[in-house]
């Protein structure tokens, strides 16, 4: 995240000294079209300055004899910053990194500009992962944690460049000096990765999510001939992961090829993939790993669908809630079908879907006459 331009044709733009070089505050540019803005002392950098590389990215901070040494702050063409640690224009020592929306991606050391002990890297979906990395930089090992958004539920045990392998269930604590450390319980379940094919849901159908399992319960649906539902174990805040939809990885071109009675439990994961429960993975004694495809459909929904990328399962749906939500209240969220065939997006909406539509407007409609 340096840059090395002093062997290249360069065009400087302030003042020089006797023998030609920058001295004082000056501008160069160089053939990469990279730019340098900032302080130097016959050819050398030497104070604040700021590179502004050719991609939009910049890198600023204090340089001492052409090296940035100390604090220094890499900003991504995206919007993300790492602030970090030079030593001798090199990343080592404590440094964080945000990505373009704010969230927190990295938190750890580097040594020679490569993640280095014990880091947290952190996902959008409000997971993360702690451990010590190895030589590679890389959250590989017997004693790495994928820990749930909660902040406290984890599995904890080997892992490969991130990827779960073995892993019991645990709860990540912190001792006084503030050090994370993870106990886990007597006969704690064992979970490996286990992302779903074309034909298998999965390994251990009946193996549940601990993290799910705490928040969500499957029972009989409090809208009219909806079958069972989903709901919430205990309150929930606003942007609360509650429950997981995994299920077989399909097409498109499979779901929209068939009859609509066979997609109730499907979902678009991406362009490519759909995400689908097909029976008999839709009883709960024959599947209950995940039971977000239990939700119901609304028009007034206290939950949405958002992209989740799960240890056990792989990239799968989570759902997320809008707004605050009660014990025992019913999880809901908008299936969002097209009300009209669309051709290349496939088939339209089914007609319990229509009725409700037509039901939900005529309800606006009448609220808006009060």
């Amino acid at each position: 995240m340096d840059s090395d331009e002093d062997s290249v044709d360069e065009t400087v733009e302030g003042p020089l000294d006797e023998d030609g070089q920058p001295h004082g505050f000056c501008t160069v540019t160089y053939s990469s079209s990279d730019r340098f803005e900032g302080h130097f002392s016959h050819g050398e950098k030497n104070g604040k300055g700021k590179f502004f590389f050719f991609d939009g990215s910049t890198l600023e901070g204090f340089y001492v004899d052409d090296a940035l040494q100390g604090q220094g702050v890499y900003r991504y063409e995206d919007g993300g910053v790492l602030n970090g640690t030079y030593v001798d224009g090199e990343l080592n020592g404590l440094a964080q990194e945000v990505d373009g929306e704010g969230r927190l991606v990295f938190r750890g050391q580097y040594r020679d500009n490569r993640h280095c002990g014990e880091c947290w890297v952190y996902h959008p979906d409000g997971g993360c992962l702690f451990g010590e990395v190895n030589k590679d930089g890389e959250m590989t090992g017997d004693s790495v944690a994928y820990i749930y958004p909660d902040g406290c539920t984890a599995l904890y045990g080997s892992f490969v460049d991130g990827d779960l392998i073995r892993a019991r269930l645990a709860t990540l604590k912190s001792d006084q000096t503030g050090k994370p450390h993870f106990e886990i319980p007597p006969n704690s379940p064992v979970f490996s990765y286990d992302k779903s094919t074309s034909t298998c849901i999965s390994t251990h159908a009946l193996l549940p999510d601990p993290y799910e399992s705490q928040r969500v319960f499957v029972a009989e649906s409090l809208i009219k001939e909806a079958g069972q539902g989903l709901f919430a174990k205990t309150d929930a805040e606003p942007e609360t992961v509650m429950a997981f939809y995994n299920g077989v990885r399909i097409t498109h071109s499979e779901v929209d090829s068939r009859d609509w009675a066979l997609n109730g439990n499907t979902i678009s994961l991406d362009e490519d993939t759909v995400i689908d429960v097909p029976q008999p993975f839709d009883q709960m004694d024959k599947y209950c790993a995940s039971l977000g495809h239990k939700a119901n459909h609304s028009f007034n929904p206290n939950c949405r669908y958002e992209p989740y990328v799960h240890p056990r399962f792989g990239p799968i749906k989570c759902i997320r809630t809008l707004r605050s939500v009660q014990k025992d209240e019913e999880l809901t969220v908008s299936y969002g079908y097209d009300l009209e065939s669309t051709g290349h997006k496939g088939p339209e909406a089914p007609d319990w879907y229509k009725k409700e539509f037509e039901l939900f407007q005529q309800v606006q409609v009448a609220l808006a006459g009060q």
